[in-house]
């Protein structure tokens, strides 16, 4: 009976209005995030026409998603940073930081002390990186929450200190290579999972999205909060299905290059057929990474207590404070973790180059701050959306390989991403004074 009058309920308030917006209501789909969609829709179609169809190709996409990965990964971080009315601006000085000493450890110090080609190199490199990247993060956090320095200068100053230190590291000079195993979160024909497991993904990310909201449906149950009709249920599974074995699709058919194909059938023996040898690169590890990354701070943004304080401080800080909530500390946290997630985008970074560099992450701050704008953060804080700051990142990457497919030179490329930012933060101050 409870059942019935939720649904009745539901129904009735969706009779309102046009189709459109009766669909719209009765999905709860987010129209902001459908309309950066549509805008990263006319961006691919508006480039595949300049380009000759060359953009929306398997290659291209393929390539694009991997480039995506590394700011995919600090937007996430960035959000909850932006979200308490806070800014870093030393993502890409951190980012180039532990890449050059993951870079150094793996290239020359741990290779004299365990021998080349040690299966423990990648994994103590990585965990080094990981570890100073948190204590970065830890250190500007501290230094914000409890010596009272504005973000904006903690994090400039950072982005001096932290691009600085990267010289020193080497004075200047680029480490490579780095180990084999390492090498596999860059992506490439090697750091890929092939046709087979990009399908085994697909279907589990299928039913994880058809689980998910049969759970959320029956958690609005149990609060008595109102459901979505049925058939909404349906299309959103749907949808996501969609968007999902699409993706894996177009990783599927993006194959090895010829030379490789061809070394890989003659050392194992493999008759080359007329047609060449197809493989599949399927989905490239650094996007598995990326998609992880996003999964697991959703589920700290929204799941946790943690998540909760966060927005309560951005919402308002003065109030969280009256409530307990110990919000220094939870500053702190939150730059220590922007602070992994930089050394977790390093060493995807210097995996896809083979090679840390003293250049690598520059004005990477850009295009992460932008990514979370573009995907929804508001700058005067309270509101942010994890997987609105990875479709943002799609749109900036997209944009950035349309233009260099174009030929359009990289200080012309940068005046388009400066143009991009200041119209998205125009944008959310736009949508704030309606929504008020």
């Amino acid at each position: 009976m409870a059942e019935t009058a939720h649904t009745t309920t539901t129904g009735g308030a969706g009779q309102t209005g046009n189709i459109v917006s009766r669909f719209f209501r009765a999905t709860e789909i987010d129209t902001r995030m459908l309309g950066m969609v549509g805008a990263l829709l006319i961006i691919w179609v508006g480039f595949h026409i300049l380009t000759g169809g060359l953009f929306l190709t398997p290659r291209n996409l393929w390539n694009l998603s991997v480039q995506t990965a590394s700011v995919a990964v600090m937007a996430t971080g960035m959000v909850l940073v932006i979200v308490t009315r806070n800014i870093d601006l030393s993502v890409g000085s951190i980012l180039g930081f532990t890449g050059m000493v993951m870079g150094v450890l793996q290239a020359r110090m741990l290779p004299e002390l365990l021998g080349f080609d040690h299966p423990a190199i990648w994994i103590i490199a990585l965990a080094c990186g990981l570890l100073i990247g948190g204590l970065i993060g830890t250190l500007h956090g501290l230094i914000i929450a409890f010596l009272g320095v504005p973000s904006f200068i903690v994090t400039l100053g950072g982005l001096l200190i932290w691009r600085g230190a990267t010289w020193f590291v080497t004075s200047g000079q680029t480490v490579a290579p780095m180990d084999v195993n390492f090498r596999l979160m860059g992506g490439g024909t090697e750091g890929s999972i092939g046709a087979t497991w990009s399908w085994v993904v697909g279907i589990i990310a299928c039913l994880a999205i058809a689980v998910a909201i049969v759970n959320a449906r029956h958690q609005r149950k149990r609060f008595h909060f109102p459901r979505r009709p049925i058939w909404a249920e349906y299309v959103l599974v749907g949808l996501g299905c969609v968007v999902v074995l699409g993706a894996v699709m177009i990783a599927n058919n993006y194959f090895w290059p010829v030379n490789i194909a061809r070394r890989y059938a003659e050392a194992n023996n493999i008759a080359w057929p007329e047609g060449g040898l197809l493989i599949s690169q399927g989905i490239a590890v650094p996007v598995l990474m990326a998609i992880a990354a996003g999964i697991v701070m959703t589920f700290i943004a929204t799941r946790l207590r943690f998540g909760r304080y966060v927005f309560a401080i951005g919402g308002n800080p003065e109030a969280a404070e009256l409530a307990g909530i110990k919000t220094r500390w939870v500053t702190v946290k939150i730059f220590a973790l922007m602070g992994v997630l930089c050394a977790i985008a390093a060493a995807i970074s210097t995996a896809r180059l083979n090679a840390a560099t003293n250049a690598q992450g520059e004005l990477d701050e850009l295009y992460t701050i932008a990514a979370a704008v573009i995907g929804g953060t508001s700058l005067a804080g309270g509101i942010g959306s994890i997987a609105g700051a990875m479709l943002g990142a799609l749109v900036m990457q997209s944009l950035q390989s349309g233009m260099v497919l174009l030929g359009i030179d990289t200080p012309f490329q940068r005046i388009v991403v400066g143009a991009v930012l200041v119209v998205a933060v125009w944008l959310d101050t736009v949508y704030r004074a309606r929504s008020k």
